[in-house]
């Protein structure tokens, strides 16, 4: 069969979406996990936009080993110029470069006609040719421009070097079979097109991304880009978890496979939604709470009499696995590594003592451990590079809607304790740890839910703070409390400053 390349952009086109900047470590956290599922080309950032996405770019490039790590440019020189710098160190670099080819971006975006795209398309991947030998071309809403125009930049990049060739609906404007005629006629009528891996980048305006890429690649495509839970501008990206379970339920029917680790989908996905804030719906497909439940009797009845009859993907083939064991607070250290193992989470030595320890005061305050809390312990570890430490709260109500909170936080290196009050305990809880941090940011978002089955259920806490650069963090914080699950998140928050983007480029 042919391979499929998987080109994930979760880094670069999903996180310009989340109104966030991801730090540095929290890119290298995903990059290795990416690694983990098997992608072949990561799109690690934008490296003339920021020195915040240079310094990211760069260091995904020292640190991530395995796979081509990919920055993307403008058609112009000094974007490649500080592309190519950032990919000094990679094993396998990758410059993405390219240019609006549709009337509407001649027109009104670029102010060229038809004849200067060509040269500036053709003279940015030649200027990129100088650095790498991997050069891909993106054509910029592809799926609005002129078929034959399309054809001719196409042609005219792959002979000055291009290697692959990106095909975007930038828009979400396809419908899969107008999508997949287009891919169509760019294969059949771009002469040189076999030199070249002709590539899928769809947007999901119209919800048709995931189904746009199929076609396209059903058409000849042989790249899929997209992100992990379809996170991305506006509504978001292709689905690369959605893609790869619908060509690995019906492989033979597509024609080609992937290099991806299927049963470290699950683990991925959760990653991700935790690191960036964007909570994955209940009823998402393949990664979803309830992709694997069957509520309805007849459901019910027909997949304990074969699991086939109502499901397509076996829970264990994506990573989540189906055990009898019960975990407690009397359960061993081997019990929780066998299980966080199946789960995928791979922890032994000082990580595992770290782990059961915080496994042990969660255990005290529940009657039983679910998967849902493994993975929420997981991403709920102790940093201690944090400048903020958490130690304790307490909340006293006086009358209708009015509190104090007093907290303890050990803060640029001493511990403090100090007390605000609020017109209800997590207003007070924050106006506390404003006065003893300093913070100066706006809370613009916050949302507090259960994570886990039973009474005595986690609780999880989503914090947005904005700066006044404009620039935005999201903290995540969990416990049975759902006030301290919400100092916890504020606190993650405020650890996470960043220097803000300058800007960024949709394709």
């Amino acid at each position: 069969m042919k391979k499929l390349y998987v080109f994930d952009t979760t880094l670069r086109d999903g996180e310009q979406s989340l109104g966030i900047t991801l730090n540095v470590k929290e890119k290298l956290e995903i990059g290795h996990q990416l690694v983990k599922l098997g992608v072949d080309i990561i799109e690690a950032g934008f490296p003339a936009s920021s020195p915040g996405d240079f310094e990211s770019v760069q260091t995904m490039a020292q640190e991530i080993k395995g796979v081509t790590i990919c920055g993307l440019t403008r058609a112009v020189a000094k974007d490649i110029d500080i592309c190519a710098d950032a990919l000094r160190k990679a094993e396998y670099p990758r410059i993405h470069t390219g240019i609006g080819v549709s009337p509407v971006h001649m027109a009104k975006k670029l102010n060229l006609t038809p004849d200067r795209v060509i040269e500036q398309a053709v003279s940015a991947v030649k200027y990129a040719k100088k650095y790498v030998s991997d050069v891909e071309f993106y054509a910029e809403d592809a799926f609005r421009g002129e078929p034959a125009f399309l054809a001719k930049v196409i042609e005219a990049v792959i002979s000055a070097g291009a290697t692959v060739v990106n095909l975007p609906d930038t828009v979400g404007y396809a419908s899969p079979w107008e999508y997949g005629d287009l891919i169509s006629f760019v294969i059949q009528n771009v002469k040189n097109i076999d030199q070249a891996i002709v590539s899928v980048h769809c947007h999901n305006d119209l919800g048709m991304a995931t189904a746009n890429s199929l076609a396209g690649i059903k058409a000849g495509a042989r790249q899929v880009e997209g992100t992990i839970n379809g996170i991305g501008e506006r509504a978001g990206n292709t689905s690369l978890e959605e893609v790869i379970m619908a060509i690995f339920t019906q492989r033979d029917g597509y024609g080609i496979e992937s290099s991806i680790n299927h049963r470290e989908i699950s683990a991925t996905s959760r990653l991700v939604s935790r690191i960036t804030g964007v909570t994955i719906p209940d009823h998402k497909a393949i990664v979803g709470a309830n992709a694997f439940n069957h509520a309805s009797g007849i459901h019910q009845d027909g997949v304990l009499k074969d699991r086939e009859t109502y499901e397509i993907i076996q829970p264990e083939t994506i990573g989540v696995p189906k055990n009898n064991i019960n975990l407690t607070a009397r359960s061993g250290r081997h019990a929780l590594q066998f299980r966080l193992e199946e789960l995928g989470y791979k922890v032994e030595g000082a990580q595992l003592d770290d782990v059961y320890q915080r496994f042990l005061l969660l255990a005290d305050q529940k009657k039983e451990i679910f998967d849902q809390d493994l993975y929420v312990l997981m991403g709920d570890s102790d940093d201690k590079e944090n400048s903020i430490i958490f130690h304790s709260m307490s909340i006293a109500t006086s009358g209708v809607g009015m509190a104090t909170a007093t907290v303890t936080l050990e803060f640029a290196g001493k511990v403090t304790t100090d007390a605000a009050c609020g017109n209800g305990p997590v207003n007070a809880l924050f106006n506390t740890i404003d006065r003893i941090t300093g913070n100066k940011a706006t809370l613009e978002y916050y949302d507090v839910k259960s994570v886990t089955r039973s009474s005595e259920a986690l609780g999880e806490a989503t914090i947005k703070l904005r700066y006044e650069d404009g620039h935005s963090v999201v903290g995540k914080g969990f416990s049975t409390d759902v006030i301290e699950a919400s100092a916890k998140a504020y606190i993650n928050a405020l650890v996470k400053r960043t220097p803000a983007a300058e800007s960024s480029i949709a394709i």
